[in-house]
């Protein structure tokens, strides 16, 4: 109402699209204020600024100047979760004979696609790691509602130059994903949310930073003001990790949703939704 005031329209024509037009269209049952309604308002300072006094929930006042006035609930924390140790062997990746390629997811800034590109192998023999120089990370999801093994590939664009990232938010099925430098990080990350029941984290320099999560490793039972101000910690390590991306965790959580494309990895391993099937992690 603020902003439409603002650009001159008329007070009234804007009271009613916010208010009656909106409880006509969706035929809510609030918002018009009618003898036998439940006594839900605002009260604000003017019809300028409209900065909120008091807010009211069926009659009684829940918020008066910056102060709750009502006792918070405190919700019981559900939560299926199988914990256990990932060691660094756990997500070692073995060069297979014949591999001449291994096929790389391709993240965006800002986009819920990925390209993908096959990265040609200069060694043969042995394991392959993570190529902070090349921006070639490692990257692993592990099922974690069920003891399965961690689903290992790797993915450019998040640029870490040590360290690194993880988090229990990851659509649509929600396991775990972890992606950094060194192994030793990124188990480290992993553990932590076994040890937390979820969240997000960074590993960086040997500590983790974590906010935990733990309503089905998704929510927070912490008011919004702590988890945002530790959210944005977290986001301001994982850019001094190397990250470029704008919203790291945001991006990282949409890296195992397996219908959009163009490369994902699941707790089963990479997935070409082009093709949509699962594809191998080299090819010749």
């Amino acid at each position: 109402m603020k902003k439409a005031l603002q650009k001159g329209h008329d007070f009234f024509n804007v009271i009613r699209a916010a208010g009656h037009t909106t409880k006509e269209h969706y035929g809510l049952d609030v918002g018009m204020l009618q003898e036998g309604d439940n006594a839900d308002f605002i009260v604000v300072d003017d019809l300028k600024d409209f900065s909120v006094q008091q807010a009211w929930i069926d009659g009684r006042i829940v918020y008066e100047k910056g102060d709750i006035t009502w006792e918070r609930p405190h919700p019981i924390s559900i939560n299926k979760f199988v914990r256990r140790d990932i060691q660094a062997k756990d997500i070692e990746v073995k060069i297979e004979k014949k591999a001449k390629k291994i096929n790389v997811i391709q993240a965006i800034d800002g986009e819920l696609i990925t390209k993908s590109f096959e990265y040609p192998l200069t060694q043969t023999k042995g394991s392959f790691s993570s190529l902070p120089e090349e921006d070639i990370l490692k990257i692993v999801v592990v099922n974690r509602y069920e003891k399965r093994p961690p689903a290992v590939g790797f993915i450019r664009g998040f640029g870490l130059k040590n360290g690194a990232i993880a988090g229990s938010v990851a659509h649509d099925s929600h396991n775990l994903i972890a992606l950094g430098v060194e192994d030793a990080s990124i188990v480290s990350a992993l553990n932590t949310l076994m040890e937390t029941g979820g969240g997000i984290v960074v590993s960086k320099e040997g500590k983790q930073h974590i906010l935990p999560l733990p309503v089905a490793g998704l929510m927070s039972t912490d008011p919004v003001s702590m988890v945002a101000e530790k959210h944005q910690d977290l986001d301001r390590l994982a850019h001094e990790l190397g990250c470029p991306l704008k919203a790291p965790f945001m991006t990282l959580a949409f890296m195992s949703l397996l219908v959009i494309p163009e490369l994902k990895i699941g707790d089963a391993g990479l997935f070409d939704v082009n093709q949509f099937q699962y594809i191998t992690l080299f090819s010749e």
